[in-house]
């Protein structure tokens, strides 16, 4: 469905893939460039969301899977052979950088809640599913790919949450197929009850709480990529002074300290902005790294933010203490009350 391709909000410029570079949108299409001094290629140089599989059901383009190049823009190169690009929504023509991430195999059946209820609705428990994949208890295995569409940032959000919603109710709605209500805007008020508050980020494991209407995706570069024993001591443990904390198209806040909560059930990280606003020539405000100032900065005048961090649902959810500008000396005492045993 071409309807979206000029749809976007962010577009990568430069993604290396296989030998090949590709201009990357945020809705899932690709642009292959031509190669300095060759020929032009058929497919060089035009905005695509790719092929069909008929087969797997992805979206190819050429020899390659389009989910890949996408992933490789937005996320980061394959991290290791054994990872792979987990589809979020379940949805293998959804290549929204939102709904994808890097993840081994066995991961995307443990840490994905929708593709782990499917297995535990047609083998009945993991052990089923392990010993013997191509044999499902329940029904047949799926090959029905015809609900699955290119979709709109809209309807890729609506597809996550009502798939979510399945994964933790572990029923469809009743009156209709899935193709006819995954992609609808209206959730029933018993299903919103139960929907929690926050969106996929762009690092693998890590959602984000809903702070405004229009909040886009953002990187959490301590975000754990192993899920262990306990999740939040293996976050805390990657919580360094200094080190990025959280990250978007402005710049980073990084660590200034972090614990655990009395009841060690969350962690509290106070971070501080790690870049000023300065004016250009055009009279325009843009966002300038610390590091590439070359006045004095008072840092205990930056930004400071409070923040608290949760593991449900197989995932690291970020949230904000405080919304808005707070003094340093403020969110310090709060981040004590929040961590300090008075007993």
């Amino acid at each position: 469905m071409n309807y979206t391709l000029d749809i976007f909000d962010e577009e990568k410029i430069t993604c290396e893939y296989r030998g090949e570079t590709y201009h990357v949108k945020d809705n899932g299409s690709i642009y292959r460039c031509r190669k300095p001094e060759k020929r032009k290629r058929p497919l060089d140089e035009k905005w695509t969301f790719g092929t069909p599989c008929k087969q797997k059901g992805y979206m190819n383009f050429s020899s390659e899977t389009v989910h890949r190049i996408v992933a490789t823009a937005f996320h980061g190169k394959q991290p290791s052979e054994k990872h792979i690009v987990d589809h979020i929504d379940t949805n293998k023509k959804n290549n929204r950088p939102e709904n994808l991430r890097w993840i081994t195999r066995l991961e995307n059946i443990l840490l994905n809640p929708i593709t782990l209820s499917r297995i535990l609705f047609k083998y009945k428990s993991i052990d089923n599913f392990l010993k013997n994949p191509s044999n499902p208890i329940e029904g047949e295995l799926e090959q029905n790919f015809d609900w699955m569409r290119t979709v709109t940032k809209e309807e890729s959000d609506n597809t996550r949450k009502n798939l979510m919603n399945w994964a933790r109710e572990g029923k469809i709605p009743t009156g209709g197929q899935l193709g006819e209500w995954i992609f609808n805007k209206e959730i029933n008020q018993t299903e919103s009850i139960s929907q929690p508050n926050y969106i996929i980020s762009k690092t693998p494991n890590a959602a984000q709480q809903i702070i405004f209407q229009n909040d886009k995706p953002n990187e959490f570069p301590s975000t754990p990529k192993i899920i262990e024993a306990n999740p939040l001591l293996t976050y805390y443990e990657n919580l360094k002074e200094g080190k990025p904390y959280f990250r978007n198209h402005n710049g980073e806040y990084i660590v200034v300290k972090s614990d655990f909560s009395t009841d060690r059930q969350s962690i509290f990280v106070l971070t501080r902005a790690d870049y000023v606003y300065r004016e250009n020539k055009e009279g325009e405000h843009n966002p300038v790294p610390i590091s590439k100032l070359q006045e004095e900065i008072i840092i205990n005048d930056l930004p400071h933010s409070l923040n608290e961090v949760k593991y449900f649902d197989n995932l690291f959810i970020h949230s904000r203490v405080e919304t808005g500008f707070h003094p340093r000396e403020e969110l310090e005492q709060i981040f004590d009350d929040y961590t300090k045993n008075k007993n």
